[in-house]
């Protein structure tokens, strides 16, 4: 019955076009109802939420949304598209290769799937419109691309995982992103190859060696910043909400050498980022209270149970798990998905030999593909409102994107070396 009433309320609430945070706090609010008094239950979602929030960890999560909305104003993108420019450009498709590499490194320097949309497409799209390349194509790359940056580090989702998971070290997670989230971008430029071959796009010039050197030196000092945050973490100099704290300030004196960034604008970029990270914190809030609500409820280890008698075989759990949560992501944000899923598929996935850091790369890498899946994902519409598109156009050149996608996903999901061999090498897991 409590499952029955929560489902119910939070699905009724979502197609009514309530927002997900409210959906959220207002389904467990009318679950608790049932089982205890107004006072009680408001007094302890009230507590759960303030609680959920209460992190350090999560004092990371504001400090790269600020220095992901500097760089996507501080003319960071523009250096980073140049270099990818001058190295795969003169290929055939070249812009797509250059769409999908400016993506990865923009999204590991920024950690937001969005703000690589918005910086990367912005440049990216007009231009391949020019080239005579498809617009629903387009924007589809953009978009998918943009993922890759929740699985590279920093990730703003990593660190949400870590405090869901009970302490996951988040240096662990961070590096071991690395390899699955370059897989998906070497997918995702298979399928653009495959498709600039069919559709004939045009192959950029060849850059001479000195525009290449100097591409190159000019993108140094934005892509240093992944050698300060990552280097600075595994030497143990500092933590990773430190490095969020060191982001800022690098991405901050970037922009003003770059002149790319005036008081007016940084104003603009507080406030923003202010908005973003309240938004953030309220769902963060909210599902906490639905997780703790549904541990109240014995909820994991029903669900544990059912699905080990489902079959005992760890790959048909783990492939039931994956498309539970392809689903989830379909209509949920990732920051909620995680926070009330791992608590429940976790001890599933343990109990088959996964380790936490394993499963939640297999559960942020899922949950990337319906970051771009109709119809909550939001980059879709960031994407869309560039090309000038619409969602129901870009779907079809999306379908083999998905498939490479899904692809990279079972290998990371049967293959745990691809997660965890850059994590044990550097000593930060048995």
């Amino acid at each position: 019955m409590v499952v029955f009433i929560l489902v119910s309320t939070f699905v009724l609430l979502f197609v009514l076009g309530v927002p997900i945070a409210f959906s959220l706090g207002l389904s467990t609010l009318a679950t608790m109802l049932v089982t205890m008094d107004w006072v009680p239950a408001v007094t302890t979602i009230a507590q759960r939420m303030a609680g959920g929030i209460n992190s350090f960890a999560l004092l990371a999560i504001p400090l790269f949304i600020l220095s992901g909305l500097l760089m996507a104003q501080g003319g960071i993108a523009r250096r980073v598209i140049d270099f990818s420019k001058a190295v795969v450009g003169s290929l055939p498709g070249g812009l797509a290769f250059v769409n999908v590499i400016s993506c990865m490194l923009f999204g590991a320097i920024s950690g937001s799937a969005v703000a690589a949309t918005s910086a990367i497409g912005g440049f990216m799209i007009p231009e391949m419109n020019k080239a005579g390349y498809d617009r629903d194509f387009n924007a589809a790359i953009t978009a998918t691309s943009a993922t890759t940056g929740m699985l590279i580090p920093p990730s703003n989702i990593l660190i949400v995982y870590a405090v869901a998971s009970g302490g996951v070290s988040i240096a662990a997670l961070f590096v071991g992103g690395y390899l699955p989230g370059i897989l998906v971008g070497l997918g995702l430029m298979g399928v653009a190859a495959v498709y600039a071959k069919r559709h004939n796009f045009p192959a950029g010039v060849r850059v001479p060696l000195p525009v290449l050197l100097k591409c190159t030196v000019a993108a140094i000092p934005s892509l240093l910043l992944i050698v300060v945050v990552i280097g600075g973490i595994l030497a143990g100099v500092f933590t990773a909400t430190e490095a969020g704290a060191i982001a800022v300030l690098y991405a901050l004196v970037l922009s003003l050498v770059y002149r790319q960034l005036s008081l007016a604008d940084i104003k603009a970029v507080l406030l923003k980022s202010a908005e973003t990270t309240a938004i953030v914190m309220f769902l963060i809030g909210t599902s906490m209270a639905m997780s703790w609500l549904l541990a109240y409820e014995n909820i994991p280890a029903i669900v544990a149970n059912a699905m080990i008698g489902v079959s005992d075989n760890p790959f048909v759990i783990l492939l039931l798990i994956n498309l539970v949560l392809l689903c989830v992501g379909v209509f949920m944000d990732m920051t909620p998905a995680v926070l009330i899923f791992t608590p429940i598929f976790l001890p599933v996935a343990v109990e088959l030999g996964m380790s936490p850091l394993h499963f939640g790369i297999m559960m942020v890498l899922n949950l990337c593909i319906g970051l771009c899946t109709p119809p909550v994902g939001s980059i879709l519409f960031v994407g869309c409102a560039i090309a000038k598109t619409s969602i129901s156009k870009i779907v079809r050149p999306m379908i083999p994107m998905y498939v490479a996608m899904f692809l990279a996903l079972l290998l990371v999901t049967y293959v745990p070396e691809i997660s965890e061999t850059l994590p044990r090498f550097f000593g930060l897991i048995d």
